[in-house]
């Protein structure tokens, strides 16, 4: 049985994180552990809320503006580079019994979220939208397409992007909407030296007030760990090399599934074979 196969019978991140430990995978680690522990009460209590929404047909039909009031609070996982911090919010997307739900790189997100502010500022124009700031129905077009969002990489560099944090989140948060992010940074460093950085700062109170903030603390870098035992040269490419291969596959991905992906690049799409989150492989 392939690991992500075994993997995919598991119900709880512990369990998932049990299994890539018992296959050697990955080692034990007490900061992991801790953020396992609370990946899967987040977990409990959006089951619980879905529950509770459907409990009664009025109930669910007023669930979003009962979310204004009842926001499950979410999660901001900060720690250094290879630590496993995506690994494990990845297993938290997998396993959290949403459908509405989206699983993005935080750059990503912010160049989609100013594509739909200049296409609404268009429309605005045009006299299509009578809104004129585009922030709270970019918000709530957001939070109808997904009420769960994991962000990898929460960063901010840009000022554009920095100046309307504050208001993009209240309004997501005002929606319902549960955040889980990873970052390489504590909230208090986001947007450091930044330019008109006082104006950036209202967002670090806002995020804090809705994601229980935990730092991943761990010794070393365990992909590099793993992958700095194999070799950096695989030759003749014969089954052995394969097994190589596969292996250092396995260690990149975490047992995260993995599908097709396609980019593209300069009009030309390219499709990568096998894709698991920042991981791509070529045959």
């Amino acid at each position: 049985m392939h690991l992500r196969d075994g993997l995919q019978t598991h119900a709880t991140v512990r369990q998932r994180y049990d299994h890539l430990v018992d296959t050697g995978l990955i080692d034990r680690d007490p900061g992991q552990e801790r953020i396992v522990a609370a990946l899967d009460r987040l977990i409990d209590e959006i089951s619980a809320k879905r529950l509770a929404h459907k409990s009664s047909a009025l109930g669910w039909l007023f669930a979003r503006k009962r979310e204004t009031r009842e926001a499950v609070k979410g999660l901001y996982i900060h720690g250094g580079v290879g630590r496993g911090k995506t690994m494990l919010m990845d297993m938290f997307f997998e396993l959290v019994p949403v459908r509405r739900k989206r699983r993005v790189h935080f750059n990503d997100f912010m160049v989609d979220v100013q594509d739909r502010i200049q296409k609404h500022r268009q429309a605005r124009k045009e006299g299509a939208v009578r809104e004129d700031d585009p922030i709270a129905p970019v918000a709530r077009a957001l939070a109808e397409e997904a009420w769960v969002l994991c962000f990898d990489e929460f960063s901010v560099t840009d000022i554009a992007d920095a100046m309307i944090l504050s208001r993009l989140f209240s309004a997501l948060f005002a929606n319902g909407v549960v955040l889980v992010a990873t970052s390489n940074v504590a909230p208090q460093d986001l947007y450091h030296d930044g330019l008109n950085r006082q104006l950036f700062l209202p967002f670090i109170g806002i995020l804090e007030r809705h994601a229980q903030v935990l730092a991943l603390d761990a010794d070393k870098d365990y992909r590099l760990d793993k992958l700095s035992r194999l070799p950096v040269y695989v030759t003749p490419a014969d089954a052995a090399a394969d097994a190589v291969l596969d292996e250092a596959w396995e260690v990149m991905t975490r047992g995260r599934r993995t599908a097709e992906a396609a980019l593209t690049v300069k009009g030309r799409q390219i499709v990568v074979p096998r894709a698991a989150g920042e991981a791509a492989r070529f045959s």
